[in-house]
């Protein structure tokens, strides 16, 4: 089990909420990800740090009535970043652009299955 206080000081926790879509017109407060990233100085994905400590770079999924799913912050050969579940590449989930959106507070990222993808609005970038 990796502790926080074993982390780098690059990680942090990272809470995405779904953002206002068609069927959701103010979002969803019980929808969305709790993430256990590297950034880079940039507030990026820090690809070299998630290099090292792959096994602790978490993702949460939540969703009112689900039960969550955890699974692990993964990265293709050509550089594309995924959310990697249990089942296999069924329930993979893709970051659209992922490496290039900065991780800030009231910054969006895109996440789904091509070709749907959800936008979600970062709502807490802190220390774990």
């Amino acid at each position: 089990m990796v502790y926080a206080k074993d982390l780098p000081s690059s990680f942090r926790h990272v809470r995405l909420l779904l953002a206002r879509e068609k069927g959701h017109p103010s979002g969803e407060e019980d929808q969305g990800y709790d993430l256990l990233v590297p950034l880079d100085g940039e507030n990026r994905l820090d690809p070299v740090e998630w290099k090292n400590h792959q096994a602790a770079c978490r993702v949460r999924r939540f969703d009112e009535g689900q039960e969550a799913k955890i699974g692990r912050l993964r990265r293709k050969p050509g550089g594309q970043w995924y959310f990697d579940y249990e089942a296999g590449e069924s329930d993979d989930e893709l970051g659209f652009r992922l490496g290039e959106e900065r991780f800030l507070t009231g910054e969006y990222i895109s996440i789904g299955k091509p070709p749907d993808y959800h936008v979600y609005r970062v709502v807490r970038v802190e220390k774990p």
